[in-house]
């Protein structure tokens, strides 16, 4: 630094020897205007360096998701809303059932795919059903027997009726005794007794072969609601049970049934921040398959009860907008806001 001061003090030396006489207003012009310029280099150099090292460093932050933890005042929603508590937690069905059979049976189909929506009662699959039908077509057939017997202790009884009937005239006349007409009455009486048994008998056997047929249905599964098939469990050929008897070969289930109109989240919040939700809270949530998604939502309601192990309660959401891109057991990230926001 010193070395470059010096040298150009040096340019700026006049040899009066050599140099031609000007007038003294012009080397006065002459002087400051060098002063001048080395005054500037002096000055922008001295600067540049003071303010090189007086340049703070920048340091990236990053910012970091936990589990129901609670927001700052200024943390706040993509619609500019004020969150009191972040939480994760997933998409769960309140409807999802894995329809099986009442009857262990062999699966002669299986109507429905992964994917499929199916209504109410629609077939999804059914099981040999030739010894159920067999059994109905035997109850069947006991009624048909029981009213033939019916009819033929009905004729009895008319006939048992009219020598009644007679004996009681020609008793008027002594033409018969009093144990022929007695013999009669009790013969008439123990045939309406018969009749009334096979009267009974008949509807017992309406009964038997009314189950007969609802064993029959019973080869027959559908679906208990409308909704769409997650899972397929069973194939034609195996054998379904209501429970797992017969081995590890024995299918407990032919699919797994969601109603994704019933969908809602679940989340675990900390006991400590419990105090900030109440149910009718309005929620913001994100899915993790589309995290720049704002998904309105609502609290349903809050469990009484903790988890000792995880010192967590679990709260309900409900899904105030339906949509095909919310899957059952997606992750999801909710903010609850500020009970401000719920009054407005």
């Amino acid at each position: 630094m010193s070395r470059n001061t010096s040298e150009l003090l040096g340019q700026l030396k006049i040899d009066r020897d050599t140099a031609p006489d000007t007038p003294s207003s012009t080397r006065k012009i002459l002087l400051a205007t060098s002063a001048g310029a080395l005054a500037g280099l002096l000055v922008g150099f001295f600067g540049a360096s003071l303010l090189a090292d007086d340049q703070p460093a920048i340091v990236p932050t990053a910012a970091h998701a936990h589990n129901a933890v609670p927001a700052t005042a200024s943390t706040r929603t993509r619609s500019n809303r004020e969150t009191v508590l972040n939480a994760s937690g997933y998409i769960t069905a309140r409807r999802m059932a894995t329809v099986s059979a009442e009857v262990m049976g062999l699966i002669s189909s299986v109507d429905v795919e992964e994917g499929m929506q199916v209504h109410e009662g629609q077939v999804l699959a059914r099981l040999d059903d030739a010894k159920a039908k067999v059994s109905l077509d035997f109850a069947l057939a006991q009624i048909h027997v029981l009213q033939a017997q019916q009819a033929s202790i009905s004729a009895k009884l008319k006939e048992a009726e009219r020598q009644y009937r007679r004996f009681a005239g020609l008793r008027d006349k002594n033409y018969s005794s009093k144990a022929q007409l007695t013999q009669s009455e009790a013969n008439a009486e123990g045939l309406r007794a018969d009749l009334n048994s096979a009267k009974a008998n008949i509807e017992v056997a309406k009964l038997e072969a009314r189950r007969q047929r609802e064993r029959l249905e019973d080869h027959t599964i559908r679906a208990p609601f409308a909704g769409i098939v997650t899972q397929k469990n069973a194939q034609p050929g195996e054998i379904v049970a209501p429970s797992s008897a017969g081995g590890g070969f024995t299918r407990t289930g032919i699919c797994t049934i969601v109603d994704m109109n019933s969908l809602e989240i679940e989340v675990d919040v900390n006991e400590a921040f419990i105090g900030r939700v109440s149910t009718g809270q309005r929620v913001n949530a994100n899915l993790d398959a589309y995290p720049q998604w704002d998904i309105p939502a609502t609290v349903v309601a809050i469990i009484p009860t903790a988890d000792r192990a995880k010192a967590t309660v679990r709260v309900r959401i409900g899904i105030n907008e339906k949509d095909p891109r919310i899957l059952p057991d997606m992750g999801v990230k909710v903010g609850f806001l500020a009970a401000e926001e719920v009054a407005l």
